[in-house]
């Protein structure tokens, strides 16, 4: 099984920065992406971002140029450094690690981003 434990969520005002982690455990030797995903009261669940294993990244429409992840694999954690941030980013933050060669995902428990003044 892989684990996956997120942290660094809280309140900040509009145009601050924020940066999450998710720690993993277990088999994270087989995963192939882990990504963070965000969703807010009443919406559904939308990517914010991923990366892949050859580091390769995808953006959330909405966040590409604000948003940055990243992977320490000696840690094996990844990280979401969040700028420029807008009260339209609050949201739960939910990390997911995906199996290579799978269909199968592993999620977090989620953070909680607060983005106001």
């Amino acid at each position: 099984q892989v684990q996956l434990v997120e942290s660094g969520g809280g309140w900040v005002q509009p145009g601050g920065s924020l940066t999450l982690s998710c720690a993993g455990s277990g088999m994270m030797s087989d995963v192939y992406v882990m990504g963070w995903y965000r969703q807010a009261p009443g919406q559904q669940r939308e990517l914010a971002a991923r990366i892949y294993r050859g580091g390769s990244t995808n953006y959330g429409d909405s966040m590409r140029g604000r948003f940055t992840i990243s992977r320490d694999n000696v840690k094996n954690t990844v990280y979401l450094q969040m700028n420029s941030l807008k009260p339209e980013d609050t949201a739960s933050y939910y990390c997911n690690a995906v199996l290579l060669g799978s269909n199968v995902e592993f999620w977090g428990q989620g953070t909680q981003v607060t983005v106001s003044s």
